[in-house]
């Protein structure tokens, strides 16, 4: 399946020189190499230098949205279609000195606080079969960044790259996606997403639905649009008989099991709705703004709610799996062809876990009784892919007996997870 993805790719290389590093670069991504820069990259492929390594992402010929095309493609082509959703988030990447592009102090969920760094904006794709990062954009700050011509020259900042706010790039990633032919009918994000009208509004022009995370101090209108009133306070009127506890999809330990409640808001329009999630033991609130352009049940609304955090899955992997932030470059072309080829390999190991998986339930918590190992994770794929790339280390008996041991050992966890977890639903 390796050299399936490369194939994916390989016509956007005009030379046999860029395309081989190329792969030798995606290889050492999906190596067990400890850091994922050009030097131990080099390193890991035989190389004298990381020379060639560094001019695949300075100056070699290749264009990098190209192979992102391929790339959401191929995700795409292995996820399918099923219950598609759009999920757009960003994530910090931190940096020292201030010659990176887009870098700057700013606040980052990655370090948790104000942080040297750059911020990618990330559109992810998930269907029932998994989840990938399918397109990608760097945020460059508006003040330090675009109106200073030397900063932006010398970090190679394209001349008509111009100032976007974070829910502009991620419209600019959905439009194309949807052009490009993605069938996905929901899109979901967090606040900094859900807040911005000019988001929704051109989703609802496209006729995208979409459930967007939005603060407790939001102004909705009920009773008709004659009455309006802060999110918070409609909650807080809410008789008990509103809420109705639904799993909002799997989680490490369970099913993840809030009260839900949702109430029409609007002018005579019965699919826009508020929905609110309450944690059933803190009683902590969050709020969603929903479109729809038919009418849909709760459910649907709570399942694409709970697939928001499957970007969050995305980002983990790509940073723990294949070193989407272990980069040592500084130039806009390098930020770009770096993060692009980390989103093939993952998009690669997601493809292959994918294809691997058994026909099973949707919710793994059916998975009570049994001593069958749980199914091939992206973590394990890449564990035993670098395996494959070093036999010398391991023989590959004993490399697919301890992949058996653990992921036993990970199913007789899960399991006792959820009985913990279906007794404290039941009060037994």
């Amino acid at each position: 399946m390796f050299d399936q993805a490369m194939a994916r790719i390989a016509g956007r290389f005009r030379r046999v020189e860029p395309r081989a590093t190329a792969r030798a670069y995606l290889l050492g991504l999906l190596s067990g190499v400890e850091r994922k820069n050009c030097w131990r990259l080099a390193e890991q492929a035989g190389h004298a230098r990381p020379g060639p390594m560094r001019r695949l992402l300075r100056t070699a010929r290749w264009d990098a949205d190209a192979v992102r095309d391929e790339v959401r493609a191929y995700a795409v082509e292995h996820l399918g279609t099923d219950g598609g959703v759009l999920i757009v988030d960003e994530t910090g990447f931190v940096r020292r000195g201030r010659s990176s592009a887009g870098v700057q102090r700013q606040c980052t969920g990655t370090a948790g606080r104000t942080e040297n760094s750059q911020v990618g904006v990330f559109l992810a794709y998930a269907t029932s079969r998994g989840r990938a990062l399918i397109d990608r954009r760097l945020y460059l700050p508006e003040h330090s960044w675009c109106c200073d011509a030397e900063r932006r020259d010398a970090a190679g900042v394209p001349g008509d790259v111009q100032f976007a706010t974070k829910p502009r790039l991620a419209w600019e990633m959905i439009a194309a996606a949807l052009d490009a032919g993605v069938e996905a009918p929901w899109v979901t994000g967090d606040e900094a997403y859900g807040q911005d009208p000019q988001f929704r509004a051109a989703l609802e022009a496209r006729g995208t639905g979409y459930v967007l995370a939005v603060a407790c101090s939001v102004r909705v209108r009920i009773n008709s649009g004659r009455t309006p009133v802060r999110a918070d306070t409609v909650a807080g009127r809410l008789p008990e008989a509103a809420w109705h506890r639904q799993s909002a999809g799997a989680g490490a330990k369970g099913p993840r099991y809030y009260d839900w409640a949702w109430i029409g808001i609007g002018i005579g329009n019965s699919d826009r709705h508020l929905l609110i999630r309450r944690n059933p033991t803190t009683r902590e609130l969050a709020f969603y703004l929903c479109w729809s352009p038919t009418a849909v049940p709760l459910a649907e609304l709570v399942r694409v709610a709970g697939s928001r955090w499957s970007v969050e899955e995305c980002f983990q992997a790509a940073k723990g799996q294949v070193g989407l932030d272990h980069y040592q470059v500084r130039h806009w072309n390098g930020w770009h062809r770096h993060v692009t080829l980390a989103m093939l390999a993952l998009a690669f190991l997601v493809a292959v876990t994918a294809d691997t998986a058994p026909s099973r339930p949707a919710e793994p918590h059916h998975y009570t009784h049994g001593s069958n190992p749980i199914a091939l994770t992206v973590s394990e794929i890449r564990h035993l892919f670098a395996a494959v790339l070093n036999p010398a280390v391991v023989s590959p008996a004993r490399m697919l007996h301890w992949s058996n041991w653990r992921r036993r050992h990970q199913a007789t966890a899960r399991r006792s997870h959820y009985r913990r977890r279906s007794a404290d639903e039941t009060g037994g």
